[in-house]
């Protein structure tokens, strides 16, 4: 994920208040920034907001039914969200396991009393 419309993605699930935003509507369905600020501990101002950059990030969509706006998740792209968290962790793992084994290697051979080697860039 490496695109401007990606770099909107994480940023907008990387502040907690949208993402308590994301799980109520994700837990409750379609619901409106009224109802939203009466569940959270911000001001529909902020709901309003947080529903808007969530919007632009496509996780969102809004619907009207009478004069009252409704949000909704999009599913497949929480969904690419979600796919795209769990190789972001892959990664991580690879790389953290990567420098466990190095370090463990560097271990062994100080106690052996050999200098150590160097590994491969991480």
């Amino acid at each position: 994920m490496t695109t401007h419309v990606d770099d909107q993605l994480w940023s907008a699930v990387a502040d907690p208040s949208r993402r308590r935003v994301l799980d109520l509507l994700v837990s409750n369905g379609a619901a409106s920034a009224s109802w939203l600020a009466g569940h959270v501990p911000f001001s529909r101002q902020a709901v309003s907001k947080q529903l808007a950059v969530l919007e632009r990030a496509g996780l969102l969509s809004r619907s009207k039914r009478g004069r009252e706006v409704l949000y909704t998740v999009q599913g497949d792209r929480l969904d690419q969200v979600t796919r795209a968290m769990a190789d972001q962790a892959a990664q991580w793992d690879r790389r953290l396991g990567a420098i466990k084994r190095l370090a463990e290697s560097a271990h062994a051979e100080a106690k052996q009393g050999r200098p150590g080697r160097r590994g491969p860039r991480l």
